[in-house]
């Protein structure tokens, strides 16, 4: 299936590893030019390297730091014109609510709330004049299934995020811009080895028990591939999507015990 996405231009925050790797593999596959972003210098070449080998669309990679004005200039300096944006950023770590004080909100928010707001407020103005984005936030199934309190930082800030989202993904689809979120749960990332050390640690138990009970709690019984995850960001980034949006697609292996 061609998704009409050749030529086209793409920034991925957050991409030389995990979820924005992913979508940025995909999107490449699919014939965009991809700027590729992240911390490490040497990941993030080598993901540049990896991507380029698919022989498809150009591969800038950006060292920047999204949290930062600097850093999302350096992005949208790299790629003025953008098609499409994919917001994605690690999430905070999890801890207790009564530890939680101002410099973690605050963190929290800057990271998962604001620094993907101000790389939509830079791009929007120019898809809406060129009548054609794709906007897709990476944020978590947290947002629509707030059951662990532990992980209160990254629902709070991301559930802000998909609110104000709404509310502009309805004035902008009038100009083939569309913005939708990508709920992950459970996807085997660097994130998931995180939480398996975690139980591992506290129960005494191995890492592949500790996976094992992880994936036992979905009922697919299994993490989710990463593949899975970047192909369903390229659909949504498609010429196929433009009457779709602001929207929260679930890749939690069905663990959402909700109807809507």
């Amino acid at each position: 299936m061609d998704l009409g996405l050749k030529g086209r231009r793409a920034i991925v925050c957050a991409s030389s590893r995990g979820l924005g790797k992913a979508c940025a593999t995909a999107l490449a596959a699919e014939g965009c030019d991809v700027v590729v972003n992240g911390l490490d210098p040497d990941r993030l070449e080598g993901t540049a390297a990896e991507i380029r080998a698919l022989g498809s669309g150009a591969v800038v990679a950006v060292r920047a730091d999204i949290r930062t004005d600097e850093g999302r200039a350096a992005l949208v300096a790299a790629c003025p014109e953008p098609d499409i944006l994919i917001n994605n950023n690690a999430g905070p770590p999890p801890g207790k609510f009564q530890d939680w004080g101002r410099a973690e909100w605050m963190g929290a928010l800057e990271a998962n709330m604001l620094a993907p707001i101000f790389m939509i407020r830079a791009v929007l103005p120019g898809m809406r004049a060129r009548k054609f984005g794709r906007i897709v936030n990476i944020t978590s199934a947290m947002v629509k299934s707030p059951r662990f309190p532990d992980m209160g930082l990254s629902t709070a800030s991301r559930t802000a995020l998909t609110g104000l989202c709404k509310a502009v993904s309805r004035e902008a689809i009038v100009d083939n811009v569309t913005i939708n979120n990508m709920l992950p749960e459970r996807i085997d990332t660097d994130r998931q080895r995180f939480m398996a050390e975690r139980i591992m640690k506290a129960e005494g138990i191995t890492m592949e028990e500790a996976r094992q009970r992880i994936a036992d709690s979905l009922p697919a019984r299994r993490f989710g591939r990463t593949e899975e995850f970047g192909a369903t960001c390229a659909f949504l980034c498609s010429t196929y999507t433009g009457f779709m949006t602001g929207q929260n697609f679930q890749l939690d292996g069905g663990s959402y015990e909700g109807v809507f």
